[in-house]
């Protein structure tokens, strides 16, 4: 078996293989073009395919494929081989520079809202050099953008490496005004956390709104939940710890750097946690990641479930984006070192950073909002809709310092007696943490809570990114131009009137409670539920001049976004609705009856022995599903009806807002009463597994 050291990043065309089998030049070229975003010729291109393919063909690929993230949210791919007939009628195998650089799958039939129609098939996937090929299943996996062969943008990539180089710009530029000369290059790390549930497949074959939607649209709760609190951090199952274990081997081939695994809140919850990336490798990695989770749960028999909120009753599932910056000089931008009220590098990046949380609440709300994490944000288990920023007790002490112009003392070392001599005395965190908030300081990071397990990260950090350049050019404007006598007294000033200016988006307290709801509004912060309640914000002047000022998206790229999630939201919507429908009638019904018959026969079987019996349970249960049955017709008859309703209406927003408005609300209603009735009939009778067999049946 080989060590971890020896299997890890054995399927990637990384830097060590690069190094070892490109031109001394080529090589060079290739690090110009990763680290300052130069053009790489042709003839390097070449070169490096040559290698590539060589490389390849050693670890068994016999081809390739541009890998591109559409705006489906998942990933794409189609392979060529690298095979070649020659007129002897034996074949070599080519792979070009051309071929590496651009490929050109059809874009028909992937969302553009409304940028191509459907007979215009032309588009392109261009090579990102700073994400490296890797190896999956026979192929050679070459990372891509994905643009229109009118030139838009048709990914989350391309955006996403224009928001990276937006800040990179702008963090650059206002370390050279801090003194910072040698600082050439700062990158956006992130790590993002990933949260799903194992269930038995047999199970989730047996059922269609898992198959078809991602979430069980039917079911009563089991009689256990999460209450005892056993699940989190528990001790791992064997067949779970057997999928983990396989799961990490396949990603670390991959190079992807997972290093935390363990059991979550919810029955039959985990998660895994990779450590700090660039955040375009990042991205990557996680859409990566979640491909091969559900390809290695296929293999022991288990279903992994991604949705936000698979189970109604128990936790659903984030995907927690912590992000910071990076220097080329191994600076962390966000790490406040000892004495944080004298460091004013990091003052200076934590203030743009709250800022930008500030300004573009609505678009970080919005970029984490789909049909299914709707399902999750506000409920006791995920943070609230609306936005806030926690920095803890020592840096509110800090801010508070600098607004009023008094000295800060810091609380220095705090060790904590475990009151056990064999155990050492612990150093005490300067802060606590605040797993309610949405956007939280942990230490050296910011730790953005709101995104959803099963969707891209890229989108969140596209408008964090960009939000951050947008303060840093503000705030360097203010700054040019002062004399190093001058900067000092001039960053305090600045940071004075940042802190005045968004000191309502800080808070510290229980983000679940009523009062916090209140509190939050007198404050001015948004409380935006849902995706049709946010949608219009992405077509505000204000978010139009955010994107495409720092270009990162031009305006017809924006609407066409706008167009494609609420689409998505609505077709989600729909399929849920038609799902539940024919669950109910087809399946949920039939059991139903059968129960009743059963029950009625019996019931008639006593009376036949015992004339005089009352049948109390068998009347009462039967009374009691013969009440449902009749709701359910009316339920169904509207959810029925509203859904057709939804289809007719032209404009995509009203569409979305009626589905969210009325069939979700309908889908509410019929769900209660079956559940209800769901609780009275025994397993034998129901035509798909229940909350019990499904969350507890693993050992």
């Amino acid at each position: 078996m080989s060590t971890v050291t020896e299997m890890y990043g054995s399927l990637v065309f990384n830097d060590r293989v690069m190094r070892e089998r490109l031109p001394k030049d080529v090589y060079k070229a290739v690090r110009k073009t990763i680290q300052n975003g130069s053009h790489l010729e042709l003839n390097v291109a070449n070169s490096v395919a040559a290698a590539m393919k060589e490389w390849a063909i050693e670890h068994g690929a016999t081809h390739f494929t541009h890998w591109f993230q559409p705006m489906t949210g998942l990933t794409a791919e189609k392979h060529d081989g690298f095979l070649s007939p020659e007129p002897d009628g034996s074949v070599i195998m080519e792979f070009s520079g051309k071929e590496l650089v651009k490929g050109e799958p059809d874009a028909s039939s992937f969302p553009s809202g409304g940028l191509r129609a459907t007979f215009e098939a032309r588009g392109y996937t261009a090579w990102d050099p700073s994400s490296p090929a890797f190896i999956k299943d026979g192929s050679l996996y070459i990372p891509t953008a994905f643009c229109a062969y009118t030139g838009e943008a048709l990914d989350k990539k391309t955006p996403l490496l224009r928001s990276m180089e937006a800040l990179n710009r702008e963090a650059v530029k206002m370390m050279q005004i801090l003194g910072y000369p040698d600082v050439n290059r700062v990158l956006a790390t992130i790590g993002s956390e990933q949260e799903y549930f194992l269930i038995d497949k047999d199970l989730y074959k047996k059922r269609k709104d898992l198959l078809l939607t991602g979430r069980t649209l039917l079911g009563a709760p089991a009689s256990k939940g999460q209450e005892m609190e056993d699940h989190y951090f528990g001790v791992l199952k064997p067949k779970v710890s057997a999928y983990m274990h396989d799961l990490e081997e396949e990603l670390w081939k991959l190079g992807v750097p997972v290093k935390t695994k363990h059991n979550e809140v919810a029955p039959s919850q985990h998660e895994l946690a990779p450590v700090f990336e660039t955040a375009n490798i990042a991205v990557d990695h996680n859409q990566l990641t979640m491909e091969v989770m559900k390809k290695v749960a296929d293999k022991h028999n288990f279903a992994c479930l991604l949705h936000e909120k698979p189970f109604e009753g128990v936790n659903g599932s984030g995907k927690h984006n912590n992000w910071s910056l990076q220097t080329n000089t191994g600076i962390n931008l966000l790490d406040p070192g000892k004495h944080p009220a004298q460091n004013i590098r990091f003052l200076v990046f934590l203030l743009a950073t709250i800022a930008a949380v500030d300004d573009y609440a609505d678009l970080l709300r919005l970029s984490v909002a789909t049909a299914g994490n709707d399902h999750r944000l506000g409920g006791n288990e995920a943070p609230p809709a609306i936005v806030s920023v926690f920095i803890g007790d020592e840096l509110t002490e800090v801010l508070k310092s600098i607004e009023e112009g008094t000295a800060f003392h810091e609380a220095g070392k705090t060790y904590m007696e475990m009151g056990a001599s064999v155990l050492a005395d612990i150093t005490k965190d300067t802060t606590d943490r605040n797993r309610t908030s949405p956007f939280a300081f942990t230490g050296n990071k910011f730790e953005f809570r709101m995104p959803g397990s099963s969707a891209s990260v890229a989108t969140a950090n596209i408008v964090l990114n960009t939000a951050v350049a947008e303060e840093l050019k503000k705030m360097s404007e203010k700054l040019e131009g002062k004399t190093v006598g001058e900067m000092e007294a001039a960053v305090r000033g600045l940071l004075k009137e940042m802190i005045i200016e968004h000191n309502r988006i800080l808070f510290g307290g229980d983000g679940y409670t009523e009062e916090w709801v209140q509190e939050a509004a007198k404050r001015g912060l948004d409380n935006l539920k849902s995706l049709p309640d946010v949608m219009p914000r992405w077509i505000s002047d204000k978010c139009i001049e955010l994107f495409t000022g720092h270009g990162i998206f031009t305006k017809v790229e924006i609407f066409s976004r706008y167009e494609i999630l609420l689409e998505n939201y609505s077709k989600a919507v729909h399929i849920e609705s038609l799902t539940m429908q024919e669950m109910v009638r087809k399946d949920f019904v039939s059991g139903l009856i059968a129960y009743m018959k059963a029950l009625s026969e019996e019931a008639a079987l006593k009376k036949q022995l015992l004339p005089d019996a009352a049948c109390a349970m068998e009347s009462k249960v039967i009374g009691a599903l013969d009440e449902a049955s009749c709701k359910l017709v009316t339920l169904l008859d509207r959810l029925d009806q509203d859904t057709r309703e939804a289809e007719s209406i032209p404009d995509a927003l009203e569409t979305a807002k009626f589905y969210e408005a009325n069939v979700l609300k309908d889908m509410a209603e019929l769900r209660a009463v079956v559940d209800e009735a769901e609780a009275l009939i025994p397993e034998g009778y129901l035509p798909y597994p229940t909350y019990g067999e499904m969350l507890f049946s693993l050992r």
